[in-house]
Formats: C-alpha cells, structure tokens, sequence
C-alpha cells in the first residue's frame, strides 16, 4: 500500500485555548472571536479542514462547538469544519444530531465529528454522568447516535436518556448522516470498535514516537477486513509549531507548553516535562515543532509510517501570542502542507509492519492483548 499524495489533507485543531495579544491575555469572548478568524485564515492559505475540541476548563473556550463552527460556517466557504473531539459520553445524542445537522446546512455539507470517551473527564462530574461507566455510556451512545444519522425513523430505548418512539430528528442531515470518525488514544478496543462500526480512525498521538501505532493501524484494517468494510480513512492529531528556524520554534513553543504540560503531570500522575525530554519527543516523538522543512519532513514520516491520508496539528497554547499562532498556522498551509505532499510524490514508500500487533481480534469481535 502507498499514500496517495494527492489526496492528502491538513488540518488544524484548536482547544479554544485562550492566547495574549500584545501581552495582554485575551478575554474569553475575543478568544472565541478568535478561533472563527483563524478558520478564515486557515482556509486562505489552503488547510484543508478547521476543527474545535470540547473541553471545560479555565483558558480554554471550546465548550459549546457546534456555536463556533457555525459562525466559522459564515465566514468561510470552502474549508472543512469538523470536532477535534466530541466527548459523546456526555453528550445527548439526540441533540448533538440536531446541532450538527444545523451545523452541516449553515456550512452546506461541510461538517464533520470526531466521536471518543475523553481523555479529560471534567465533562463527567459537571453533566452528571459516573466515569465508573465510561465504556458502557459511550457504547450506548454512540450505537444511538449512529442509528440517528443512518435511519430515518428511530425506535430505542437505554440505559442512559429517555426511549425513543418512532422520532424522526428535524433538520435533517444528509441521506447516511455527515462524516463520523472514532478519535482513539491507545487502546486496541477502540480501534476495533472504529472497525465495527465502519467509521474512519483520528489517532490522537501525542507522546512517544509516532510510529509505534502501526500496530493500531494493521489491527484497524484487520478488523475492517473482518467486518466486511473496505478500507477507510486514517488520520493523526499531533501538537506543534512552524516557525521561520527549528531554535525560534522550539524556544517559543517551550516557554508556553512547559506550564501547561506541568500542570497536567500534577493533574495525571506522569513525569513533569524536562529540557531533555522536550528535545527528545522533538527529534523522535510526536512534537512536531521546528522550520517548515523540519516539520514537513517529519509529517511525511508518519504518513508512510501510519498509513495516514490526513495530518490534523493542534497549533494553540495556553496564552500562546495570537501572532506566533498566525504565523504558524500561515507557514503549515503555505509552506509544510505543500512540502510534505512534493516529499510523498517523490518517495511515497509501501505501507508495512515492523512491529507485531498490539492485539488480536476474537470472534465476538474484542481486543486482547498479545
């Protein structure tokens, strides 16, 4: 298998992290101002796809994301707009079908999710739910979710929100729903579940060399192939920065990510980040910060390696200057996507395995570990 350079795409996702403006942090309504500015810079230097997470914390103001991407759906034309991560365990689905659907018609068929469980669980505690049942609400959610974008009468009943008795959803989104993907951290079992349900893959990789999940990418397509799905689209969601030289960016970068990742080692339990292992995730991990060509060269290394067909980079920072943000995001579209797609012409390399599956499928379609 090879990666098709000419159908690759780029997108950039944002956290609605605030950013500071001539040194000034921004307040939360121009943060917000802001991202629908940057889904319009976005499109004009040529990214293909704008997308905003869902989260719930001081500096970050991407809480109510079918709000923004619908304003972004008024300032643009052309660009896809789409969820870094829709926390659909806390979510009614319901609701999220008649968010996305209005989102979907405002953006004339522009829209699209990215579905998981949530990696940060603040969503969990403020809308009532037991992260006890983070597997069980998720499945059942997204089993209902899914019948609403594919059926167009809806019968059911669960565990988790009130039975549905032959609801047709207004407004409707397109015959078949808008564009579903599984957004995974890791673990085997949402790979395959992607696989079961015949949704495209969003790895979100955001420590460690990028290159260890081939083994999640040869059990997705395992399990497509077990379930009777053709192939189907592989993305990776990674951090960075593109500035002019590899020092300014990665000076820039530490100085705003090194907080913020403290916080979280307080928050998670994992080892604070240092000067070395900065550096480290940087040359071989899943930093990808430096020059245009020093980033591109590494993004074309995870295309082949991981078999992807699109590249999302999460561009902003807790209190990242609004001017290193447009710059990077200019540099991505006018200088990396176009570098990386002429580095996949010329050595598009085979799509292979050098590392033994992270699991294996049984036949009532689980992930066991080998």
């Amino acid at each position: 298998m090879s990666t098709d350079a000419s159908e690759f795409e780029f997108g950039l996702n944002s956290f609605g992290d605030v950013a500071t403006d001539g040194g000034r942090v921004q307040t939360d309504a121009e943060a917000v101002r802001l991202l629908v500015e940057e889904a319009q810079l976005a499109e004009s230097v040529g990214l293909d796809v704008f997308s905003v997470g869902e989260h719930y914390k001081e500096n970050q103001v991407d809480s109510a994301t079918p709000v923004v991407l619908a304003a972004a759906a008024q300032a643009t034309s052309t660009i896809g707009l789409g969820t870094s991560v829709t926390v659909l365990s806390t979510q009614d689905p319901v609701r999220l079908y008649q968010e996305f659907a209005t989102v979907d018609a405002l953006s004339q068929g522009r829209t699209h999710l990215v579905l998981g469980r949530a990696s940060a669980i603040e969503s969990f505690p403020l809308f009532g739910y037991d992260i006890a049942e983070y597997e069980e609400i998720f499945e059942e959610k997204l089993d209902l979710f899914l019948r609403l974008m594919h059926e167009d009468r809806v019968t059911w009943s669960g565990k988790y929100r009130a039975p549905l008795d032959d609801v047709r959803l207004h407004p409707r989104m397109p015959e078949g729903g808008v564009p579903a993907w599984i957004g995974i951290g890791g673990s085997p079992d949402s790979v395959v579940r992607a696989a079961k349900h015949g949704l495209p893959l969003m790895m979100a990789i955001i420590g460690g060399r990028p290159e260890r999940f081939a083994g999640h990418v040869e059990l997705y397509l395992r399990a497509l192939a077990k379930y009777g799905h053709q192939e189907l689209p592989i993305a990776q969601h990674s951090l960075g920065l593109i500035a002019e030289t590899d020092d300014e960016a990665k000076n820039v970068h530490w100085k705003y990510w090194q907080p913020v990742v403290t916080e979280i080692s307080k928050e998670r339990g994992f080892y604070p980040p240092t000067p070395e292992r900065y550096a480290e995730e940087i040359e071989f991990g899943a930093l990808y910060v430096g020059s245009p060509e020093t980033v591109a060269q590494k993004m074309a290394a995870a295309a082949r390696a991981n078999h992807l067909s699109r590249f999302d980079l999460k561009y902003d920072l807790r209190h990242l200057p609004r001017e290193v943000r447009e710059s990077s995001i200019r540099l991505f579209g006018e200088k990396v996507a176009p570098r990386v797609k002429e580095l996949l012409t010329e050595d598009p390399g085979d799509w292979y395995l050098t590392r033994r599956p992270v699991a294996r499928i049984t036949k009532d379609g689980k992930a066991v570990h080998v």
